[in-house]
């Protein structure tokens, strides 16, 4: 008999916070999850999911910043980081219709079933504008619970129109493009205000950050560490 799904099980995942006029007024795009969702109803969240068996596997015609793929491996599986870049593609063209990739033929054999839409716009993703930015893990006790990545991608890498959401799925309901400053008016999850702080300080710096915040959340301790640093000061 086969044994029943853990469904406290940790899962990777990746999270996408696509932020446009940086330089005027910082904008980030948002949806709201629905009242039934198992995890974070009706909560505004990014674009973002678990990453899936067949995300390893998918061509990618740029790959990420190397300094991004060093920081996305540490304490991490061999390969993960190709997989977390691809798992974000995907959950941002599928909650939000949007592209970030370069026109191409899907190379070698036909797509994936769930990047099978993807492939059809004309484009291959492309990962090098995705910039790792915060990591956390869902604390004990929840109904899911995900290792998350997430990643920081300026509007301006987008393949598509950032106002076009009509190729979104379902998932996300009242999509739109929130100012910085009036984002924590919304209901939105605890991590999600911490990460926002992060963006925040971003927006004054394009560049990928040399060291990530990571909340990790186990059974025994919640820590604020850093990936290639200190423990963050109290």
């Amino acid at each position: 008999m086969t044994a029943p799904i853990d469904k406290s099980a940790i899962r990777n995942a990746a999270t996408v916070i696509v932020l446009r006029d940086r330089d005027t007024t910082p904008r980030i795009l948002m949806g709201q999850r629905g009242a039934t969702a198992a995890f974070m109803p009706n909560k505004f969240v990014f674009p973002g999911g678990a990453v899936d068996a067949a995300d390893a596997d998918i061509p990618l015609a740029t790959a990420l910043l190397p300094l991004c793929a060093a920081r996305l491996n540490e304490d991490a599986a061999p390969g993960l980081a190709h997989a977390l870049a691809t798992a974000a593609i995907r959950e941002l063209w599928e909650e939000t219709g949007l592209v970030l990739g370069q026109p191409g033929v899907w190379p070698g054999t036909t797509p994936p079933p769930d990047w099978a839409g993807f492939a059809a716009t004309g484009h291959v993703p492309t990962a090098d504008a995705l910039q790792f930015v915060f990591r956390a893990i869902t604390p004990p006790g929840r109904p899911r619970r995900f290792d998350a990545r997430f990643f920081l991608l300026d509007a301006g890498a987008l393949a598509t129109d950032p106002d076009d959401f009509s190729a979104a799925s379902d998932e996300l309901s009242l999509l739109q493009w929130i100012p910085l400053d009036a984002v924590r008016s919304f209901d939105l999850p605890f991590i999600t205000e911490v990460v926002l702080a992060e963006v925040s300080a971003r927006t004054r710096d394009a560049n990928p950050p040399a060291s990530v915040p990571f909340f990790r959340n186990n059974d025994e301790e919640s820590l604020f560490l850093r990936l290639r640093g200190m423990p963050l000061p109290d």
